[in-house]
């Protein structure tokens, strides 16, 4: 589960259409659960979050996985990802947890795993201009409360340190 900050970056680049994002109604409830058990979110502000996601991205929910699940070999608890992912075609699985998707279980579906840091830095060298914009826009929109491009970098430096070092001398003094 990525931090709004970081989920926020990666909804933005996929909103631009600088890559395709999948996920499961599995996915999505376990969001839901992990939101409002770490006290990140209510029940209520979780659901908001997940119908906008919904929504927006419409085209993103994989079904018809669930047969695939008993033949992945990675972690057990994680093995409906892995299996939505080999569903929709992904080419990657973002994430943070790296033992549970070991490059053994992966490379027979050709499906890289990356780290959030990964993948905003493979985004960026894709197309810089894009992302750099991602970013000061991100802080120009956020309102409530108002938050500054050098505080999102600072927050997002956290989770993706690399893609922060390649977008933060990208963008005006003023705007830092």
């Amino acid at each position: 589960m990525f931090k709004a900050t970081l989920r926020d970056t990666l909804l933005r680049a996929a909103e631009a259409k600088l890559y395709e994002v999948y996920w499961s109604e599995t996915i999505l409830d376990e969001v839901s659960r992990n939101l409002v058990s770490t006290g990140r979110t209510s029940a209520e502000q979780a659901e908001r979050l997940l119908a906008a996601m919904r929504q927006f991205f419409s085209e993103a929910t994989v079904t018809g996985f669930e047969y695939l699940i008993p033949s992945m070999t990675n972690d057990e608890k994680d093995r409906h990802v892995l299996a939505a992912a080999v569903k929709a075609e992904a080419d990657a699985i973002v994430t943070s947890n790296i033992k549970d998707f070991p490059d053994r279980a992966l490379a027979p579906f050709r499906i890289k795993r990356l780290s959030p840091d990964q993948f905003l830095v493979y985004l960026f060298n894709e197309n810089p201009e894009a992302m750099t914009r991602i970013v000061a826009q991100q802080a120009t929109q956020l309102r409530r409360p108002p938050i500054a491009v050098k505080e999102i970098l600072d927050v997002l430096a956290a989770d993706a340190p690399q893609f922060v070092a390649l977008v933060r001398p990208r963008l005006n003094p003023s705007e830092q």
